[in-house]
């Protein structure tokens, strides 16, 4: 499924709608204002430990449908197994859709950067200069999957 971007007008560069899915309400909050004053649009998502996530039942999401990249607490499903399979499911049902992958630390060893469960991650807490970078990065990857 391919997205098209939001318009704001005829004569506007298309929008960017970004999903920013975060345990954490300030820093969900923090990172969805350093997008916004990038351009892009956002929403928020609390993720699986707050409210039904239809992608851990490998179903579609409306929010994720919206999405043109998505903004992940790996930590997000509360423990880092649970975030693997968050992201493999995410995977396997939204291929091509570009991801990246907050909170990352050393200790999560199933972080792939190619192959079909891949994501742009960062590690620790990101400036909102390297969250944008990130993004970008992300979505010139789109499509790449194999």
């Amino acid at each position: 499924m391919t997205l098209t971007p939001v318009r704001l007008s005829p004569d506007s560069p298309p929008m960017v709608r970004a999903v920013v899915v975060n345990r954490d309400q300030g820093l969900a909050g923090q990172q969805a204002e350093a997008l916004r004053a990038a351009g892009y649009e956002v929403e928020l998502c609390g993720g699986p430990q707050h409210e039904p996530c239809p992608v851990l039942d490998s179903l579609p999401c409306p929010l994720v449908d919206r999405a043109d990249v998505l903004v992940y607490d790996a930590w997000i499903a509360g423990s880092s197994d649970g975030g693997r399979q968050l992201i493999a499911q995410l995977r396997e049902t939204y291929v091509d859709l570009p991801v990246v992958l907050t909170s990352v630390d050393r200790s999560l060893a199933w972080v792939e950067t190619e192959g079909p469960h891949r994501v742009t991650p960062l590690v620790g807490t990101p400036t909102p200069e390297e969250l944008r970078a990130a993004v970008e990065a992300a979505l010139a990857d789109q499509g790449m999957a194999v």
